[in-house]
């Protein structure tokens, strides 16, 4: 799976969904995905459910609780309006 991403591409919990990041680095086993308004994380190829459109969609049950919470207040600042 990790030969179908590329550095750049959006992350997402649904296909459709909204984008809470992107791909900052591709690694053997793993990806480094940059959350917004919480910085990088370090992701198991094992939590990716679809590679397509330069979209990375995430198993959110295979995701670890930081990350989780990370995704939750990725857009707290658009929504404030800063």
């Amino acid at each position: 799976m990790a030969e179908n991403i590329q550095v750049g591409y959006q992350a997402f919990l649904t296909d459709g969904g909204e984008e809470f990041g992107a791909i900052r680095e591709v690694l053997p086993d793993a990806v480094v995905v940059y959350v917004e308004n919480a910085g990088d994380f370090r992701v198991s190829l094992d939590a990716v459910a679809a590679v397509h459109s330069q979209k990375v969609v995430f198993a959110p049950e295979k995701l670890d609780a930081p990350l989780c919470e990370a995704i939750a207040h990725a857009h707290d600042e658009e929504q404030r309006g800063l």
